[in-house]
Formats: C-alpha cells, sequence, structure tokens
C-alpha cells in the first residue's frame, strides 16, 4: 500500500529552475525521513538530499547551494527545489523513504522523473 508518485521533471535550460514533488501514500514522510536520488544510464542511483531522523538535512556536495529539499506533513508531500541547473544535473530522479523498525527494514521508490537540462 506504499506508493510514492514523483513529478515535475521536464527540460529546462541551463540555470534555469525546476520543482520536483513526491506525493506519499501509506507511509508518513513525517516520520520517515525522505529523500531524493537521481541515476543516469550507466551510473550508479546517488544520493541529492534527504532528510535526517532529527529533521536535518544534507545535500549531496554537487547540490549545495542549489537545491534545497522541503516537506508538507500535512500534505504528505515532499519536494525537491532546483535552482541553477546545470547539464550534469540531468538524470532521472527518484523519491525515496526507508522504512526502518526493530523487526525489520525497507526502500520505498518512486517511478521516477526526468530532469534533463540542456541548451
Amino acid at each position: 500500500q506504499v506508493q510514492l508518485v514523483e513529478s515535475g521533471g521536464g527540460l529546462v535550460q541551463p540555470g534555469g529552475s525546476l520543482r520536483l514533488s513526491c506525493a506519499a501514500s501509506g507511509i508518513s514522510v513525517s516520520i520517515y525521513a525522505p529523500g531524493w536520488y537521481r541515476q543516469v544510464p550507466g551510473k550508479q542511483r546517488e544520493l541529492v538530499a534527504k532528510f535526517t531522523s532529527g529533521g536535518n538535512t544534507n545535500y549531496a556536495d554537487s547540490v549545495k547551494g542549489r537545491f534545497t529539499i522541503s516537506r508538507d506533513n500535512a500534505k504528505n508531500m515532499v519536494y525537491l527545489q532546483m535552482n541553477g541547473l546545470k547539464p550534469e544535473d540531468t538524470a532521472i530522479y527518484y523519491c525515496n523513504v526507508h522504512w526502518s523498525r526493530s523487526w525489520g527494514e525497507s526502500d520505498y521508490w518512486g517511478q521516477g522523473t526526468q530532469v534533463t537540462v540542456s541548451s
């Protein structure tokens, strides 16, 4: 019953902005810290931004100062505001929630949304 649905990807010019959204159901993004990851063909999926369990945020060095992760607990949604986009930001972006309890754990992923930065 856990589902993450992403939206907001598209084509944007270098220096442009884009806002990704992740609608979560069946799991609370306020309880289980969510994050955003990205992947390009032939490469490993990498962390972009995430919340910690303490409510702080972590960012990949490559996106610090440009990307901002946020969440709306009332709507159970997660966002990624991307400013100053660069061609190297081109990737499929995935929303992630890591469920962890004393008796087990699991990763939940969205379907991915394509972000292409090109002039």
